[in-house]
């Protein structure tokens, strides 16, 4: 039997009994267990280079409630490459402006995207369930296509045994369990990840002494499409902070702090809810304007991660490898950088391209950027929830010198938010030969967008090695099997010179097919060329 555990906001993919219920253990490449926008992500990315994977949920469908709402322009860039990306920012609220407010009195506001010149925005705002459903429709179209991707929803992994070389699971089912094996299984389960716990895997970190509800609520209002934090805010009820912002289909997004010492089925009561958030509305819009209770909940901020993300043929990713506060929204967007890097050197291995350790680089660049995250992280709770009185006295006077002193902004935390993540220095990254050339693309950076043609730079970088060439001319470079496709740049827009060329004349980029810059050079070299892209593979 297999428990349901949540609500579903859409059945994506319903229960189908499977031929391999009936017979001997079925081998699969790459086994995914979770149907999040990790595990999903995943299984596009690897399906699109022709690599099957197996997707295991436990549901059958996308769950219940906003949960992550956020997701940032490297998330939608990722996604675009994905061929999803357009239904998201579609659907979803577009904002790069937001406000910092210390009482009653706003403090500053920032733009997170004040440049031009890029397809997608700094963030959008949408509801985990959509963003989940237009993964699964770009699954749909990729497997018409031909791509080697399956989904199984209903089916739960109730045990592990793991072989070294590969791994057996049992898999409940309404229909009774069956078994198959992975020669690597992938956990994407969420934070308190069954396969973990089935591992005797440890989850780390620091749990902090505070509570925060979450209220969803559906009304039509006229508050700007920004997202609004307050710190001590002037409404009745909302704690040492709160944050409003918007969701589409006129959902509004409402966080309380609580404090530490609560009683959680009180505070859930819906008249107690309505309390806080008609006195926040009526703070703001001068009366409370009609609206409904569409979904609240209490979460503890968490910042934790396991010590190592691959244990052998078993590899961890999103929030049952890392699990950060919700400030700042760098859960589902660190997750889905996790499954882009990983995705293309797991496609290498299995090819037999690739040796196995080029997985292991997968551990070192995420758990350095689930570090980033986690750091980041703590740092905005410590601000945001100070443990003691001169730390409160501290942040205080941070706030107050914010309000009349530019130089006190940066130092103000409310969240800093989700930024992409630069792997410089780490061991598949080679030479900077391009003197005064930009940081934003210097080798470990991800490639930042510039328009194109028709369209933009980040369309012509698929899921493979690219060479890069802006003002001058190169040839294909094939090394060990790995090609790296050829692109001309000959006519750069103002914003593609700035952001790759700099003072330079002309430049040659290698790039990963996870976007990022290995290499780059003011000539082409056909040695050093193919230097980095053994450097890349991990075969340097």
């Amino acid at each position: 039997m297999v428990a349901t555990r949540y609500k579903t906001a859409f059945q994506l993919y319903p229960y189908v009994r499977v031929e391999e219920q009936n017979s001997a253990p079925a081998r699969h490449p790459v086994v995914i267990v979770g149907g999040g926008p990790v595990g999903l992500a995943l299984a596009l990315d690897l399906g699109q280079k022709g690599t099957p994977a197996l997707v295991l949920d436990d549901h059958d469908g996308a769950g219940l409630g906003s949960k992550a709402i956020c997701f940032s322009k490297r998330t939608l860039d990722i996604a675009n490459r994905l061929g999803a990306s357009q239904p998201m920012v579609d659907k979803g609220v577009v904002w790069n402006v937001g406000k910092v407010f210390y009482a009653d009195e706003k403090l500053f506001d920032f733009n997170l995207q004040p440049d031009t010149g890029h397809r997608n925005p700094a963030f959008i705002n949408l509801q985990q369930p959509y963003f989940e459903k237009y993964l699964v429709d770009a699954i749909n179209a990729a497997q018409a296509a031909g791509a080697p991707i399956e989904i199984r929803g209903r089916n739960c992994v109730s045990a592990l045994k793991n072989h070294g070389s590969y791994t057996t699971l049992t898999v409940d089912t309404p229909d009774g369990p069956y078994t198959l094996e992975a020669d690597y299984l992938i956990a994407c389960d969420g934070a308190r990840s069954p396969l973990r716990d089935m591992m005797g895997l440890t989850f780390d970190g620091r749990v902090f002494e505070d509570n925060f509800l979450i209220a969803d609520v559906h009304m039509k209002a006229d508050f700007p499409t920004e997202r609004w934090f307050w710190f001590e805010p002037p409404f009745k009820g909302a704690g040492q902070s709160a944050l409003l912002h918007k969701q589409p289909d006129d959902i509004w997004r409402i966080d309380f702090q609580l404090g530490w010492d609560i009683d959680r089925e009180q505070e859930l009561d819906p008249d107690r809810i309505r309390a806080r958030v008609d006195a926040m509305l009526s703070s703001q819009a001068g009366y409370v304007p009609e609206y409904e209770l569409e979904w609240t909940s209490i979460y503890t901020f968490q910042c934790r991660r396991m010590q190592k993300f691959r244990h052998g043929n078993v590899i961890f990713a999103g929030d049952s490898a890392h699990q950060v506060s919700p400030f700042g929204a760098r859960g589902a967007n660190s997750g889905v950088q996790d499954a882009e890097n990983l995705a293309w050197k797991l496609d290498l291995v299995l090819k037999g391209l690739a040796d196995e350790r080029l997985l292991e680089t997968y551990s070192t660049e995420r758990e350095h950027g689930a570090d980033e995250n986690i750091l980041n992280s703590s740092r905005a709770t410590d601000f945001m929830t100070p443990k003691t009185d001169i730390s409160k006295v501290f942040r205080n006077a941070v706030l107050e010198l914010a309000s009349r002193h530019t130089f006190a902004r940066p130092m103000v935390n409310s969240g800093r938010l989700s930024v992409p993540c630069n792997y410089a220095g780490f061991d598949l990254f080679g030479e900077d030969a391009l003197d005064g050339g930009p940081t934003a693309s210097s080798p470990g950076m991800p490639c930042p967008d510039a328009p194109h043609g028709d369209g933009f730079i980040l369309d012509h970088l698929g899921g493979g090695f690219t060479l890069m060439a802006v003002g001058c001319a190169v040839s294909d470079v094939t090394t060990g099997g790995i090609h790296a496709t050829v692109l001309h740049v000959d006519n750069p827009s103002e914003e593609l010179t700035a952001r790759y060329l700099g003072k330079e004349p002309a430049a040659v980029y290698l790039i990963r097919p996870d976007q990022h810059v290995v290499a780059r050079w003011s000539r082409f070299d056909e040695t050093a060329v193919a230097r980095a892209l053994q450097t890349a593979i991990g075969k340097a």
